[in-house]
C-alpha cells in the first residue's frame, strides 16, 4: 500500500469520533490490511509448502495474533515470554518456533517443556541441547551466513559481527556436535536484516543454506527469516514479494529435489505484516516558535514511539485535523525530556494547537518497544475490523506504572 493509498484511508475513518471514545495518544490497527499483508504472501510463494510464522516482537498484542491465527500462520517468538503469550492466544506449540539469543540453557529447557519449535544460534547451547535431550528432542539451527543486508546497522543481523546465528564458516564444528550427541537437526534458519530491498540478497542467503542443508540428513524445513521492505515515503522502493517468491519458490523446489524430500519452506514476517496496518494517533498541545525552528509538541514522544529516535526512522505524519490546510514547515517533538524528535523539518498542512496528527506505519515495534520513561503511562490500542472498532488494551494509569512497587 502506497502512502498516498493509506492517508486516504485515514482521513476516511471518522478520526474526530475515535478520538473522543479512546482519547490520544492511540494506537490505530487495521485488521483488515494485514489480513492483506498475509494473503499476499502466502500467494506469492504458492509452489512450495510455505509456513508463515509472524514475528510477534512487533506487535504483540493478544488480538493481532489471534486475527493472524485464524489466517493460519504460526509464530516466531524470541523469549520464553512471547512463547507463553502465543500459546494464550490459541497457537498449538508445535507451530511457535522459539528463536532467543544469549539466554541462559534453562530457557531452552522451558522452550521443550512446553512442545515447541527450538532455534539454536549458540555452539555452547548446541552441545548444552545435544548432552540433555541427544536424538530425543529435535531442534533447528540458526546459521550467520555473513551477508550484510538491511536498511541500517542497526537491523543488520547476518553479518561476520553480529551476535546472532552460528558462523557458516563453523559448520564443520557444528556437524561433529551433532554427529557425537547425535543430534536431530529438522531445520536449518537464517536472518539476514530488515528492510531488504534487493531479492538477490535472499537468494545469495539461499544458496548458502542450500549447501548447508545437504549436510543434514533429518531436516523437515529451511527457514530463510524475513527482512521485507515497506513503504514509509511516498514512492519508496520496497521489497517485490511476488518476484522474490518466483526465484526463491524455483530454487527451492530444485533444491529439494536434490535433496530427495520435499521441505517446507518457511518465513518470519514481522513488520511486513503489521507495519503499514499501524497509525500513533497523537494531539498537538503545543506550537512554539524559536529564532529558528516552528515545533509542534505532542501528547506522545520516545516512550511511544521510538524507532525515529532510535533507528533514525522515517515516519510520514499527516495532519488530520486540517488535511486542506496551507504547508507549512514543522519538527514534530514529543514531551519527554529528552530529545525526542519524531520529525525534522517536515512539510505539514498547518497544524494548530489541539489538531490530531496520524504518525504512520506504526503498527510495528511501536508499542512492543514502548516505555514509561517520564513515569508516563503507554497509549491504548484500537483495532479496526470491517468497519467496527475494538478497544485491544486499555490506556494505562499511574496505577498500572506503580503495581509492582513495594513500600519499605
Amino acid at each position: 500500500m502506497s502512502i498516498s493509498n493509506a492517508i486516504a484511508r485515514l482521513q476516511a475513518l471518522p478520526v474526530q469520533q475515535i478520538v473522543e471514545q479512546y482519547g490520544t495518544p492511540l494506537y490505530l490497527y487495521d485488521g483488515d490490511k494485514i489480513i492483506d499483508q498475509y494473503k499476499r504472501l502466502n500467494d506469492s510463494f504458492s509452489g512450495v509448502k510455505l509456513k508463515v510464522k509472524y514475528a510477534l516482537k512487533a506487535c504483540n498484542n493478544i488480538n493481532v495474533l489471534r486475527l493472524l491465527l485464524k489466517q493460519g500462520s504460526g509464530l516466531d517468538a524470541v523469549s520464553i515470554q512471547e512463547v507463553q503469550l502465543g500459546l494464550m492466544a490459541g497457537f498449538e506449540p508445535s507451530e511457535i518456533l522459539f528463536t532467543p539469543n544469549s539466554v541462559a540453557f534453562e530457557e531452552l529447557v522451558a522452550a521443550v517443556e512446553l512442545g515447541v519449535q527450538v532455534n539454536i544460534d549458540n555452539i555452547s547451547l548446541l552441545e548444552q541441547f545435544g548432552h540433555k535431550y541427544g536424538n530425543t528432542i529435535p531442534c533447528c539451527i540458526r546459521i550467520n551466513p555473513h551477508i550484510v543486508a538491511g536498511g541500517t546497522s542497526h537491523i543488520q543481523t547476518g553479518h561476520i559481527d553480529s551476535k546472532f546465528g552460528i558462523s557458516i564458516h563453523q559448520l564443520r564444528h557444528v556437524l561433529r556436535i551433532v554427529e557425537k550427541e547425535k543430534i536431530v537437526v529438522n531445520g536449518l534458519h537464517m536472518h539476514t536484516g530488515s528492510d531488504i530491498l534487493d531479492s538477490g540478497v535472499f537468494v545469495r542467503a539461499a544458496d548458502l543454506l542450500f549447501e548447508a542443508a545437504v549436510n543434514f540428513s533429518d531436516l523437515e524445513f529451511l527457514d530463510f527469516g524475513s527482512g521485507f521492505k515497506v513503504a514509509y515515503k511516498e514512492d519508496d522502493v520496497t521489497t517485490d514479494v511476488e518476484e522474490l517468491g518466483k526465484v526463491i519458490t524455483e530454487r527451492f523446489r530444485s533444491f529439494c529435489k536434490e535433496y530427495g524430500k520435499e521441505l517446507e519452506l518457511w518465513f518470519e514476517p514481522g513488520k511486513f505484516l503489521v507495519s503499514e496496518s499501524g497509525a500513533l494517533l497523537v494531539s498537538v498541545n503545543v506550537i512554539k516558535q524559536t529564532t529558528a525552528t516552528v515545533f509542534a509538541g505532542v501528547n506522545s514522544g520516545q516512550n511511544h514511539l521510538i524507532r525515529p529516535m532510535f533507528y533514525d526512522a522515517y515516519h510520514h505524519i499527516i495532519n488530520l485535523s486540517n488535511p486542506n490546510g496551507t504547508p507549512r514547515i514543522y519538527s514534530v517533538v514529543g514531551y519527554i525530556c529528552e530529545t525526542d524528535t519524531f520529525a525534522v523539518d517536515r512539510k505539514l498542512n498547518e497544524v494548530r494547537e489541539g489538531d490530531t496528527l496520524a504518525i504512520l506505519n506504526a503498527g510495528a515495534y511501536g508499542f512492543t518497544m514502548s516505555n514509561n520513561y517520564n513515569s508516563r503511562p503507554r497509549p491504548a490500542e484500537v483495532l479496526m475490523m470491517d468497519g467496527k472498532f475494538h478497544l485491544i488494551r486499555k490506556r494505562e494509569t499511574l496505577d498500572d506504572i506503580t503495581r509492582n512497587m513495594i513500600e519499605i
